[in-house]
């Protein structure tokens, strides 16, 4: 195989006893027994326990004696079947053993910053400053193998399907898109700035204009924005876009994309068509355009039981154009602190104020408006809800969007089970074109380039105009979207119009990409999903930076290459760039900073 060795460790079984092998690893775990040295040796594909016996090969003596932990070894063994009774069942070559005849140190290794235990916690800044240690452990291995063969799906069936794999440029003009760009500074042309892609978005649509049929790329993006546990400054992402396309072409090929890669890494397909929800239906229903449907404890519309009530909190926001809802949260602790702590959690989430009901034995309602209810009301709620003996229902008056976010939350915080052992994923499709403001403004609730499903409706009602637009959702986290675009640079314009953005203003940010469109561009769409977020969900792990081979950390940090770093005064002067003196003043009062 090579000069190292000839077998993987993986591939040794009980047929494999009797065979000479040479194999090439670390030494994952060192148990002295009485002189007898037992070895566990761990390659890319698993792990093997090697016997050293200076008894049996006296030259390995000084090996047994000195051999330490995370060394990197090759060693030449006979293959045999394990003494009855030591088998280990949790490992694949646990059958077995290697009867070392030789062992070869080929580099030692110093003493471990931390133990390369999964069931050992580390500190995620000690684990980031030697990533390449902790990509040694078995969990971190396996992540890095899944994301692999995701990659590979991916590219695997985009190939078959006739798609052309194109680069677009790293750096390109600053193009706001709704994050900050990263800036990169020219020295060619001192003051000017490129930025890195927040997305392929708009070249992958010359790319239609150059009549490029089906394009797609694993591409790099770069977005400046405050770090999350699905963010980060740099990912990867799918990106794919098609001529002559619509909305039901781009869902089929993602359904197909995202079911070969759950198949590569889960060993099972998924099940074909992926159910559809609208926009609407998502937020009327869960309070979220990212709906998790692994469970239920859905939004009830309780407007008209408090219509004319006594409970004039209520009654008030009714009257005023508002509204009531509420979800029941099933058996949960009923005491005043624990209700208490939900009411200050609704808070939190921007609501008003937040009412309880718990039903107790024989019916009855205990709550601190029940007083202020009609029996025949209490009745209402009861059956709307669908609420039995001990179930706590979470009630909220106020606008419609704001009550269905808090409720929405407050329904992940109660009912989201642990872990993402299960995979229910979900398109969303008819999403507005444009998110108002809270001064009552306009922004692009995707991007600008998104097609209106009618342009009269645009035209007439901007407000609740709906888009050709579709996220896919899984286990209520957005892992993509997309649209079918603007192809006509008459409506495009009209877009920039309602965003106030003037013909001089859209030509100055994107003249270049405006000229294009008037060349004859061809009906198109398409759609991106994030590669961490998909490889994240799909290894049950809720940080992204679990899945990537050197993330950053929360806030941007590297620990591994301590950057963002200071450069020299040359190296600005170079660029033309000077620090602003408070800058300047705050790393000279703290340089090791």
């Amino acid at each position: 195989m090579t000069a190292y060795r000839d077998t993987y460790v993986g591939d040794l079984d009980a047929d494999a006893a009797g065979k000479t092998v040479t194999i090439a690893g670390w030494a994952s775990r060192i148990r002295d027994q009485g002189g007898v040295a037992f070895v566990d040796v761990r390659d890319a594909s698993g792990l093997v326990q090697v016997v050293i016996a200076p008894d049996e090969v006296p030259e390995l003596a000084d090996v047994a004696r000195n051999l330490r932990r995370e060394y990197c070894v090759k060693i030449l063994g006979e293959v045999r079947a394990r003494p009855a009774g030591t088998e280990n069942l949790d490992l694949p070559t646990g059958a077995i053993e290697i009867a070392a005849k030789t062992v070869e140190v080929l580099s030692t290794s110093q003493p471990l910053p931390f133990q390369l235990d999964d069931a050992v916690e580390t500190d995620e800044l000690v684990r980031l400053q030697y990533r390449y240690l902790d990509l040694r452990r078995d969990r971190m291995a396996a992540n890095l193998k899944a994301r692999s063969r995701v990659v590979a799906a991916i590219h695997h069936n985009l190939d078959s399907a006739g798609f052309m794999e194109v680069e677009t440029p790293t750096l390109i003009k600053s193009t706001p898109e709704g994050a900050r760009d990263v800036l990169v500074p020219s020295r060619h042309r001192q003051g000017h700035f490129y930025a890195l892609p927040q997305s392929p978005q708009l070249f992958k649509q010359l790319l239609m204009v150059a009549g490029v049929d089906r394009y797609y790329q694993i591409a790099r993006c770069y977005r400046d924005e405050d770090f999350r546990a699905d963010r980060q400054i740099e990912f990867t992402q799918l990106d794919l876009e098609g001529s002559f396309w619509g909305q039901d072409e781009v869902l089929a090929t993602i359904e197909a994309v995202v079911s070969d890669a759950v198949e590569a890494v889960r060993s099972a397909p998924l099940d074909l068509p992926l159910a559809r929800m609208t926009y609407q239906d998502a937020m009327d229903r869960f309070g979220s355009d990212k709906p998790d449907l692994r469970f239920g404890m859905e939004i009830t519309e309780l407007s008209e039981v408090f219509a004319g009530s006594e409970f004039k909190a209520f009654a008030s926001v009714v009257e005023g154009g508002g509204v009531v809802r509420a979800i029941n949260i099933g058996a949960s602790e009923t005491s005043r602190s624990h209700l208490d702590g939900i009411i200050d959690r609704a808070k939190e989430l921007g609501a008003k104020g937040l009412v309880w009901m718990v039903i107790e034995e024989g019916g009855e309602v205990r709550s601190p408006i029940a007083k202020f209810l009609e029996a025949s009301e209490l009745a209402s709620i009861t059956i709307a809800m669908d609420a039995g003996i001990g179930d706590v229902l979470l009630l909220v008056a106020d606008e419609s969007r704001e009550a269905s976010e808090v409720l929405g939350q407050l329904r992940l915080d109660h009912g989201r089970p642990a872990g993402h052992e299960n995979l229910s994923f979900l398109w969303v499709t008819d999403f507005p074109v444009f998110d108002v403001t809270p001064d009552g403004g306009l922004v692009p609730a995707h991007h600008p380039f998104t097609s209106p499903r009618s342009v009269e409706e645009l035209r007439e009602s901007p407000e609740t105009a709906v888009a050709n637009a579709y996220d896919l959702v899984v286990n209520g986290v957005e892992l993509g979207s997309g649209s079918v675009r603007i192809h006509d640079p008459a409506v495009q314009q009209e877009v920039f119009d309602i965003l106030g953005i003037a013909p001089e203003e859209a030509h100055q940010r994107f003249g270049w990409f405006l000229e294009a469109l008037r060349y004859g561009t061809p009906p198109h769409a398409g759609f991106a999903f994030g590669i961490d977020r998909l490889v994240s969900v799909l290894q049950n792990e809720p940080n992204i930076r679990e899945v990537m081979p050197f993330p950053k950390t929360q806030t941007g940090l590297d620990p591994l290459t301590s950057s963002p770093s200071l450069v020299t005064a040359e190296q600005l002067a170079e660029l033309g760039i000077e620090l602003h003196p408070e800058v300047r003043e705050t790393l000279e009062a703290h340089p090791a900073e």
